[in-house]
């Protein structure tokens, strides 16, 4: 216990300069042994630190804490301690120890899943992401539990905002294959299709390519011929929207051919079974500002009309002026990877390992650098 007070009085002094940071963070590390060994007894020095200001020196003695089993009365008072540390820490500390950052995250997340309570952990984890990852574009370890939760929760939209982020820099390539499987089950949960086909692989592919085809029969049969697959996952739901989704998309297809068409012809071309399923679907999409459209119920013909929106407006402009902003982002970033790889060891050795299967005029010898 003498240790323990020292430690904590080491951590209290040693939390404010960089060089007392990096000092301190050596000294914790030669004390793992004996916190886990006092795990069970570290509640009360938790409450002599202030995680605000002390977070490194705090975490390293949460996580031997939380490593010790949880009893069925401390899930709850477990939850709100870490909910509270992850929302006080400083990132810059918890980064020096981002293996016990995540340790006590991931104990986190399974709590308030064996509870039944995701929604109480998605806020938390959200923050964690953000505290944890070094720039927007870095995926970290908590990705994938921040999403599953998400699911669980059934916040879609919140795991959405993650998703919408560029990814350049990976931890672990497990973490990146959670990353794509939960993200493209909220993706499609939100009717994000495009943004799925990118994060998920076969069946989900074949799904793609056949609803890329435009033929409703031809996406029935790979729903059924996959469906086992689809029900293992947990998103034979969701894909029954995807086959809805396409009634949608033929008839979006249809406003650029014809300016009017009766409710049976477009039955008929999207393979509708009656002119009110065709009705039905043509309204929820005018509601929902897919299409731009009248109805005439007397003669039961659709008129189509040219999008209002003149991309004149202020928050249109705006809007254009940020995806030119990005794309040229994305072109240095490009040429900035194609500079790396070119001076890369392992390239070079490869490349040249390939060079005997070819001539040698057919290779520059000098890596260049590509400008996109």
């Amino acid at each position: 216990m003498e240790s323990m007070e020292a430690l904590i009085t080491q951590i209290q002094g040693l939390s404010g300069s960089v060089e007392d940071i990096s000092h301190l963070h050596n000294l914790l590390k030669l004390t793992e042994e004996s916190l886990q060994s006092e795990a069970p007894r570290l509640a009360s020095f938790l409450g002599q630190l202030d995680p605000a200001k002390q977070s490194l020196g705090y975490l390293y003695i949460l996580e031997a804490y939380t490593s010790a089993p949880i009893s069925r009365e401390q899930p709850s008072e477990f939850i709100m301690s870490v909910s509270t540390f992850i929302n006080s820490c400083l990132a810059e500390q918890i980064r020096l120890a981002a293996d016990k950052f995540v340790s006590v995250c991931k104990r986190f997340k399974d709590q308030v899943v064996l509870l039944q309570e995701p929604l109480r952990g998605v806020a938390p984890m959200r923050t964690a992401v953000q505290k944890l990852r070094s720039s927007s574009e870095h995926l970290t370890a908590l990705h994938p539990d921040f999403l599953l939760l998400c699911l669980l929760a059934k916040s879609y939209k919140t795991g959405l905002g993650i998703l919408k982020e560029d990814i350049f820099e990976i931890d672990q390539p497990r973490d990146f294959f959670l990353y794509c499987y939960y993200g493209g089950m909220i993706c499609i949960g939100q009717k994000h299709f495009c943004k799925a086909r990118e994060l998920l692989r076969n069946p989900y592919i074949d799904l793609a390519n056949s609803y890329s085809s435009g033929k409703i029969s031809e996406l029935e049969s790979c729903v059924e011929t996959n469906k086992e697959k689809f029900e293992s996952d947990n998103n034979l739901g969701l894909v029954k929207q995807v086959v809805s989704s396409l009634y949608k998309r033929n008839i979006q297809r249809l406003t650029l051919t014809y300016l009017t068409l009766s409710l049976q012809d477009i039955a008929n071309t999207v393979q509708l079974n009656t002119p009110k399923e065709a009705e039905m679907h043509v309204l929820r999409m005018i509601q929902d500002g897919e299409i731009f459209a009248t109805i005439n119920q007397k003669d039961e013909m659709v008129s189509f009309h040219e999008d209002p929106e003149q991309y004149k407006t202020c928050e249109m402009i705006e809007h254009i002026d940020s995806s030119i902003q990005r794309i040229m982002s994305l072109s240095k970033k490009l040429s900035a990877v194609d500079e790396l790889i070119s001076y890369d060891p392992a390239y070079l050795a490869k490349a040249g390992k390939e060079r005997q299967r070819f001539d040698f005029d057919d290779f520059d010898t000098v890596p260049q650098k590509f400008n996109l």
